[in-house]
């Protein structure tokens, strides 16, 4: 193998296939990154149990030459000092050569490493996948569902399947849900797939997820998506990113989403979302990190928190509109935050039903998107 290659391009890469680098395992092919290259272009690709990405560099990108083959082959380099090297290295090209002991010179200028690689034919196999349940969803707008949920999974493994966001598609209709038992965030989108494709219970690890969202780039670009029984697959024009599925039947979470209110406000969203984050510097201290909001019926609301070892914060907001009972609720800030953090609308509503149920927050122009949010017990 021998190639020559930009080297910003090949370190951007190298730093999209490192999320799947594995870091606790004892198999040394799998702290490595695979290179191939041959008439298409050079692959890299990475792999550890969850996740699997290959990214392919093509010999011109926006019609400027990036790669230069001059003999096919393939190695498996060590992650860890290969994506390090090649950020260092002095010149924009790189030439890459591989004896048949996989013994890998690197050169750029007048400097030149030595790499013992491992044989590629080790390296695992990408999964297979049938290409039959697939749908297309701009980037941006699956990069925003990703942003708008993935919060809100849980990250103890006590129950597993709440580690992952739940998918389902129904008549065209995508949505993402997660919970992790004392919140919920949800998110429904429309996407193109096949005139009769449906599923359920599909559930992506969270950890997955966020690697995608950091990975895929912010265009309209459509990604298409391909999934099976344990497996989906993200495809954009240079990136295939594998995950498997989780395993198990995620809780019908319909059921804890009320229906109708009794108390209902709306506010500007940045105004809630500022004295929640003042109030929360002393609530942060305090075990559930508890903050308290009181309605009134003269368009305001109060938010307090307390701390005896510390003070109290006081806030009073003004609402755009309070209908309803008046009620005194309690609820951990930092779920509070998170919800609103992912908000782009300016007005948000909150539907209470009562002190101690779940309360919904939904942004004034999405009906598409839900946060819900279990009441902390003070008393």
């Amino acid at each position: 193998m021998k190639l020559i290659v930009n080297r910003e391009v090949l370190s951007e890469n190298i730093q999209h296939v490192l999320k799947a680098v594995s870091t606790r395992t004892t198999i040394p092919i799998l702290t490595g990154i695979k290179f191939s290259v041959d008439e298409n272009g050079l692959e890299l690709t990475a792999s550890d149990s969850d996740i699997s990405i290959k990214c392919t560099i093509p010999f011109e990108l926006e019609n400027k030459p990036v790669l230069k083959l001059e003999r096919m082959g393939s190695v498996v380099l060590p992650a860890r000092y290969v994506s390090d090297m090649i950020k260092k290295l002095p010149q924009q090209e790189i030439c890459f050569e591989v004896n048949d002991r996989f013994i890998t010179s690197i050169r750029s200028g007048s400097s030149e490493i030595t790499l013992n690689g491992l044989d590629p034919e080790e390296f695992p196999l990408l999964p297979y996948i049938r290409e039959e349940k697939i749908i297309s969803i701009p980037s941006m707008l699956l990069k925003s569902m990703i942003r708008q949920t993935a919060f809100a999974v849980s990250t103890s493994e006590t129950r597993p399947i709440l580690t992952g966001i739940m998918w389902s598609l129904e008549e065209g209709k995508l949505k993402f849900t997660a919970t992790d038992s004392h919140r919920l965030a949800s998110h429904e989108v429309y996407v193109e797939s096949g005139e009769h494709l449906s599923f359920t219970n599909i559930v992506v690890p969270g950890k997955s997820m966020n690697e995608l969202f950091r990975i895929i780039p912010e265009n309209d670009d459509l990604i298409d998506i391909i999934v099976t029984d344990n497996q989906i697959l993200f495809k954009s024009e240079n990136i295939l990113f594998y995950s498997r599925l989780l395993e198990g039947n995620y809780p019908d979470t319909t059921r804890i989403i009320p229906q109708t209110s009794k108390t209902e406000i709306l506010v500007k969203t940045e105004e809630l979302l500022s004295a929640i984050e003042r109030a929360s510097l002393i609530a942060k201290d305090n075990k559930n990190n508890v903050v308290k909001l009181v309605t009134n019926h003269n368009e305001h609301i109060e938010i307090t928190s307390f701390y005896p070892e510390i003070g109290k914060v006081t806030e009073i907001i003004s609402t755009e509109k309070i209908d309803g009972e008046e009620i005194k609720i309690s609820f951990n800030a930092k779920f509070m935050l998170d919800a609103l953090r992912s908000i782009d609308d300016s007005q948000v509503y909150i539907r209470f039903t009562g002190a101690m149920s779940p309360f919904v927050i939904k942004p004034i122009n999405n009906d598409m998107m839900l946060h819900l949010i279990l009441p902390v017990r003070t008393y």
